[in-house]
């Protein structure tokens, strides 16, 4: 059933819900904007940021309970941290050195997310420290997306132009723990299983949808090929295991 529709005058690259108001939405933009929607007032957005100087291309609403904070990564090479009650941006995470094209805050660790970068790099920030934590050259190819391992908390994935998945421990980051290959143009999206530790899904430009078990000798599970132009996004529900 279709409930609302709302209008913004540029394309919206990502969307995040509220993880405390079922009703609250932000989604991000190419003239570098937030916007804050509400499902209950549609009228049009409770509150603009407009502080990213290039496309606004991530956005993601904290997780972890006792604060309510939100990310936002754009291809001005920089990552702002937003508390959706203040009017401007409480930070901003500078040092990558290619567009951002992924930020996602851990599900374990409060104050704690990556970003995944056209420079090739997966990085660790801490919102408690400047700086970056952490720098991991995970691929020889700018990387599109990155995802958190939902039952282990220094376990990331990464997806890439390269076509491949790589699975990064971040107490040793000399080598992938995991290379997932089959895919046969960039990956856009990787999501970890809220109900499997192991299992992945990823989609890409070759229109494909896969599911993955690193855990497995043959890793790959399943492809889907039902859509017939560049699969980009998905997302597994937390109510249905096997639904996505």
């Amino acid at each position: 059933i279709f409930l609302f529709s709302f209008d913004w005058n540029d394309g919206l690259f990502d969307v995040t819900w509220s993880e405390n108001n079922e009703h609250v939405l932000i989604t991000c933009s190419g003239d570098g904007s937030l916007q804050i929607w509400d499902t209950a007032k549609t009228k049009g957005p409770l509150q603009v940021y407009k502080e990213h100087t290039l496309e606004a291309y991530s956005v993601d609403w904290s997780q972890t309970r006792g604060e309510q904070l939100v990310v936002s990564g754009s291809w001005d090479q920089t990552a702002k941290l937003w508390d959706p009650a203040v009017g401007k941006s409480l930070c901003t995470f500078k040092g990558h050195e290619g567009v951002i094209y992924s930020t996602i805050w851990s599900p374990h660790i409060p104050g704690c997310f990556a970003s995944a970068s056209g420079d090739q790099t997966l990085r660790i920030w801490d919102v408690k420290a400047p700086g970056v934590k952490l720098v991991i050259p995970a691929h020889q190819a700018e990387i599109l997306s990155c995802d958190w391992c939902k039952y282990d908390e220094n376990l990331l994935v990464t997806g890439a132009v390269d076509c491949s998945l790589k699975g990064w421990d971040l107490r040793n980051i000399r080598q992938p723990v995991f290379v997932l290959l089959g895919h046969t143009y960039a990956i856009r999206r990787v999501k970890f299983s809220p109900f499997h530790a192991t299992l992945l899904a990823s989609c890409s430009y070759d229109f494909t949808v896969r599911f993955w078990d690193f855990s497995k000798p043959n890793p790959l599970l399943e492809t889907v090929e039902h859509h017939t132009e560049f699969t980009c996004g998905l997302d597994l529900s937390l109510h249905n295991r096997g639904q996505v």
